[in-house]
């Protein structure tokens, strides 16, 4: 019994281990994003509160706490309350299979590539739920919208990452990125990699595909709403959801934990280093491109995915398959 006991307690810590570093992160990277928006258009940003403005984000959290929760009256209460819990949740257990480094990795399964399918495709449920929960036309319209584009943008996502399987043979994270030894993906997989970058934007609702919070149509989307700590845990799966997609972007063309160069001094350097600032030059993409792009129309965003990337994505896979089969460079797995 005592072992299971210390088990349990082990596991408990890697947990911990994993989701304080990551909910800091999500902080941090908020602080990130106003700074990039700043720096594009040519004014100071979070400047005030802590050292170059590094507390606006706990300020914002405290602002959040103490604000009291309203609960419409007419909402059907339980599915209220339990869509944030939701989203927030499923933000968080995706990171269980991210490999940080050869030996770093909360559940080294086989399969992470479908554990990362199934939990993204059921984050959708949260926003629904709490479009629907809220019993008010706007927070519904904007639920509904933002299904169709998650699932749209799900399924270029999806055949994307075909192109990467039929290069690797394996579905584990850790063997994609060590099948990058050599060569990253980004180099003969470019296209895909645009594609599953833009496509990411989409599926993490981020400009210029942030049309169920768009502020001039739908008031504040799916969240019109939620307050208080409600509304701040919409906010931290969004976050989330962002930095498990520039994880993603990581491992699956740009090597991972790997280092771009293997001379001294930069061999020196750990994985989780090269990891971790992979990740972030990919948010400063994300957010370059909130400061830079104008925002599309729903039709275009679904014109975009459904009539361009879907079939960019499929004949690439197609050609992808046929390369690796006549130079016979199939994986044996």
């Amino acid at each position: 019994m005592w072992h299971y006991i210390n088990l349990l307690f082990i596991e408990t810590y890697k947990i911990l281990f994993l989701l304080i570093p990551l909910l800091v992160a999500v902080a941090m990277i908020v602080w990130l994003d106003r700074r990039v928006w700043a720096f594009v258009q040519k004014r100071r940003g979070p400047n005030v509160v802590g050292p170059f403005g590094l507390f606006q984000s706990l300020a914002d959290a405290l602002k959040y706490i103490f604000k009291e929760i309203i609960i419409p009256a007419s909402s059907n209460k339980i599915i209220f309350v339990l869509a944030p819990i939701v989203t927030m949740t499923l933000a968080l257990v995706a990171w269980a299979v991210i490999p940080f480094s050869e030996n770093f990795v909360l559940a080294d399964i086989n399969v992470g590539i479908l554990y990362l399918f199934a939990v993204s495709s059921l984050g959708v449920y949260g926003i629904i739920m709490g479009g629907w929960a809220s019993n008010s036309k706007y927070p519904f319209l904007g639920a509904i919208r933002s299904a169709a584009q998650m699932v749209s943008y799900e399924v270029s996502i999806g055949v994307i990452i075909i192109n990467v399987l039929l290069c690797v043979g394996s579905l584990n994270l850790s063997d994609i990125v060590m099948a990058q030894k050599n060569l990253w993906f980004v180099i003969p997989l470019f296209p895909m990699f645009v594609i599953f970058f833009i496509s990411a934007l989409a599926e993490t609702n981020r400009p210029p595909f942030d049309l169920p919070e768009a502020e001039a149509e739908l008031v504040a989307g799916y969240q019109t709403e939620y307050s208080g700590m409600m509304y701040a845990m919409f906010w931290l799966g969004e976050y989330a959801n962002i930095l498990l997609m520039c994880a993603m972007g990581s491992i699956l063309f740009l090597g991972g934990w790997l280092s771009p160069i293997e001379i001294y001094p930069f061999s020196l350097i750990p994985g989780p280093i090269w990891f971790i600032f992979k990740i972030i030059l990919l948010f400063i993409l994300f957010a370059l491109v909130k400061a830079i792009v104008p925002r599309y129309r729903y039709d275009q965003l679904m014109k975009l995915g459904w009539k361009i990337f879907l079939p960019m994505s499929l004949i690439w896979v197609v050609l992808t398959a046929s390369y690796l089969f006549y130079f016979n460079l199939l994986p044996n797995n």
